[in-house]
């Protein structure tokens, strides 16, 4: 089966579900109601590909390919536009953003290569200047707000740096963050804590993540990363808990912390 055929063969899948006669559930949602489904399966497609896993990559990804094919058809059944016509106008897109490979943007050096960074520059460019979609009252309105706020805070810092507003060295940025600790701890020793607290604790989390960007170090990835972490050995205590015939409780922490440190040193991951 070649592109085409199985592209085909997905939409008539979800013509039927869609039509009359088809299935209740996917007859009543909607594009508002799948926008939690389709967040969710992103996630689980990321969580694919961290573990390597074709075969769950696969799964996941047509499950991705699933969904953005039923909000694309539901827009159709009302004539607001086609799926053809969210396809052409990709393509249009990607041959109008790669001047380089479709058009007639010159190599850089005498290898005949074209630098990223240009890449991305020129990207930018047309974006602004030949699609009129150049930023309004500040380059972080192209930052959407719908994004989880970990992520929009990682792509408002990137976009913020590249109009030089970035710390020299990374000391500024370590700096930055000890003395948001400082503020937190200042805001704990308050009278009442309350929105102070909460605004501090955010003021730390932003800057846990400059200084992620800072090196390069995506914020979300090592997030997860941490979580895989915490979980398999959290998971490791509860076992050998289990086999001691003890309970998960403050009571046993002595002994739930010997076998997190067993676990760390097994290096577990969940």
């Amino acid at each position: 089966m070649d592109y085409g055929e199985a592209f085909k063969e997905l939409c008539s899948i979800v013509e039927r579900l869609r039509g009359e006669g088809g299935c209740p559930w996917d007859r009543e949602q909607s594009p508002e109601t799948l926008r939690g489904d389709l967040l969710e399966e992103t996630y689980e497609c990321i969580e694919a590909i961290d573990e390597k896993e074709p075969a769950h990559v696969r799964e996941e990804l047509g499950d991705l390919f699933l969904l953005v094919t039923m909000i694309a058809y539901m827009h159709q059944e009302q004539g607001l536009f086609s799926i053809p016509g969210v396809l052409h106008g990709a393509v249009e897109k990607l041959v109008r953003r790669h001047p380089h490979v479709f058009g007639t943007l010159r190599p850089e050096n005498e290898a005949g290569r074209i630098s990223p960074q240009t890449v991305l520059d020129n990207w930018a460019r047309i974006k602004a200047v030949d699609e009129g979609r150049g930023h309004k009252n500040s380059v972080l309105d192209e930052v959407s707000r719908a994004l989880p706020p970990l992520d929009r805070a990682w792509k408002l810092q990137k976009k913020a740096a590249k109009t030089g507003f970035d710390w020299l060295r990374a000391e500024g940025a370590l700096d930055k963050l000890k003395e948001e600790i400082t503020e937190v701890e200042e805001a704990l020793a308050s009278a009442q804590p309350g929105e102070k607290l909460e605004e501090e604790l955010g003021d730390l989390l932003f800057s846990v993540v400059n200084l992620c960007r800072f090196f390069g170090t995506e914020p979300s990835v090592a997030l997860q990363r941490s979580n895989a972490k915490f979980t398999g050995r959290f998971k490791y205590v509860e076992k050998k808990m289990n086999e001691e015939g003890r309970t998960m409780e403050a009571g046993n922490m002595a002994l739930m912390d010997r076998f997190w440190d067993e676990a760390k040193s097994r290096n577990t991951v969940g």
